[in-house]
C-alpha cells in the first residue's frame, strides 16, 4: 500500500471510529483515548489528521454523518414526484430499523449531536443546521413536484409541510429514544403516516 493510501485509510478509520464513539457517548462523553485504541492508531496519527477533538467532531459531521444522511433522506427525495409514498416507505423502514435490536437505544446521530451541542458550540450548531436546511429544502422541492404531478393536494404549503415533517421525525426519534418503547414508536410513526396520507388529493 502506498503512503498516500495508508494515510487516507488511517484518516477514514479514525473518522468512522470517532463517529461510533460520539454516537454512543456523545461529543462531551467521547474519549480520544478510546478512539485511538479502537481505531488501532496512535495519538500522534490522530493529531496529524485533526487538530483536536473539536475538529475531529466537525469532520465527523461533514464527512460521515452528512454523506450518509444525504444518501438516505435527501437524494431519494430529489428523485421523486410522489413524496408521500416515498416518505411513508422511509418512515416504515426507519421504524423497522429502530425495532428490537435496532437503533431504539441510540437514536439518530444528527439529532443526538444537535440536542447536545447546539447550545454549547455555535460552529457545531451551524454545521448541523446546514443538514437540517438541506433536508427541509429537499422535502419542500419534492412536495412542490408532487403538487404538479397531482400526487399532493394543491392547497398544501410545501414550506410548512417540510418544516413540520422534519420536526415531527426528529421529535419522534428523540421521544422514542428516551422512552425506549416500541409501542410508542409504532403509535407516533403511524400518526405521521396518517398525516402524510391526508395530504393526497
Amino acid at each position: 500500500m502506498s503512503t498516500s493510501h495508508a494515510t487516507t485509510d488511517t484518516r477514514e478509520r479514525i473518522l468512522e471510529t470517532a463517529f461510533q464513539e460520539f454516537y454512543r457517548y456523545g461529543y462531551q462523553g467521547g474519549s480520544l483515548n478510546r478512539i485511538v485504541e479502537q481505531a488501532g492508531v496512535t495519538k500522534g496519527a490522530l493529531f496529524h489528521h485533526f487538530a483536536g477533538k473539536q475538529q475531529l467532531a466537525y469532520a465527523v459531521v461533514n464527512e460521515v454523518i452528512w454523506p450518509h444522511f444525504k444518501a438516505t433522506w435527501i437524494d431519494p427525495l430529489e428523485q421523486t414526484d410522489d413524496p408521500i409514498a416515498h416518505m411513508k416507505r422511509v418512515i416504515l423502514h426507519a421504524a423497522e430499523q429502530c425495532g428490537p435490536g435496532g437503533n431504539l437505544v441510540q437514536g439518530c446521530p444528527l439529532n443526538n449531536l444537535a440536542q447536545e451541542m447546539a447550545p454549547l458550540d455555535e460552529e457545531f450548531r451551524q454545521r448541523l443546521e446546514r443538514i437540517y436546511v438541506a433536508w427541509r429544502g429537499a422535502f419542500r422541492i419534492a412536495m412542490a413536484k408532487g403538487i404538479r404531478a397531482g400526487n399532493v393536494r394543491r392547497d398544501v404549503s410545501p414550506v410548512k409541510v417540510a418544516a413540520f415533517v422534519v420536526a415531527a421525525i426528529t421529535g419522534i426519534i428523540g421521544t422514542v429514544k428516551n422512552a425506549q418503547n416500541q409501542q410508542l414508536l409504532n403509535q407516533t410513526s403511524g400518526a405521521l403516516l396518517d398525516y402524510l396520507e391526508s395530504l393526497r388529493p
